[in-house]
């Protein structure tokens, strides 16, 4: 019991720590989005060639061997308990609309659409949306975030990156799992699901960009200054 509380404890002031990070860096003068490229390239070129070697050859095993209608079966499962970290981030936001309508949406395909694996309630009109605490955390005045690229994890912004560890120990439903052996093979299949889901847009990428840093790069800030500009429009719903 101690030893949870001290951990409690020390994640609790890591964060923190990291929010005060993130905003002073958020409202520190920029040159450019991406100070950090000299560093943030290797990271890239690394993660790629990971990608290239492990993730992608399990994710083109994985639709191949997975049949189709339970492949989009486990994709909606994700999907579904996304909604978790999108809920509380509503909430957080005062988005009360999008609160009642993500809910719904839980609650419709957690219980009619069983577990999640049947998208029951998008037929019935209510929309998957998206939410995070790096969100949550742009609506409080950390909008401006100097873009990183992070080992294993992929591109980000400082603003983002610290929001990704409270999304998952605070409000996702992976912490909950027990055993750990559970959890993390349940986060794995996660990854893959992703990973094979947005194998369709390999070859865009790799036609369409000339500097595939710059292009990942690029595609990443317009996604985040899109979500942003919507969480704006939310607020006022």
């Amino acid at each position: 019991m101690e030893r949870q509380i001290i951990k409690g404890i020390a994640f609790v002031f890591l964060c923190y720590s990291l929010i005060n990070a993130a905003f002073a860096q958020s409202t520190a003068p920029s040159n450019s989005q991406d100070p950090y490229e000299s560093l943030n390239r290797p990271i890239f070129y690394f993660n790629d060639a990971l990608d290239q070697v492990i993730l992608k050859p399990v994710a083109m095993l994985y639709n191949k061997v997975m049949p189709k209608p339970l492949n989009t079966g486990v994709h909606n499962f994700f999907n579904n308990i996304q909604n978790l970290p999108t809920i509380v981030n509503d909430v957080l936001q005062i988005r009360p609309q999008q609160t009642a309508s993500d809910t719904w949406r839980l609650a419709i395909n957690t219980t009619v659409g069983i577990g999640g694996l049947f998208d029951i309630a998008t037929y019935m009109g209510l929309k998957q949306s998206y939410n995070d605490f790096g969100l949550t955390l742009a609506r409080i005045g950390m909008v401006n975030s100097s873009y990183i690229v992070v080992p294993f994890f992929g591109p980000g912004t400082i603003r983002d990156a610290v929001g990704w560890p409270i999304d998952y120990f605070l409000f996702s439903i992976y912490p909950r799992i027990h055993p750990l052996s559970a959890q993390y093979s349940l986060y794995a299949l996660g990854v893959i699901d992703w990973r094979a889901h947005y194998l369709k847009y390999n070859e865009i990428i790799e036609e369409a960009a000339i500097d595939k840093y710059a292009f990942v790069r690029s595609a990443y800030l317009q996604r985040r200054a899109y979500l942003i500009e919507q969480q704006k429009q939310g607020f006022n719903e």
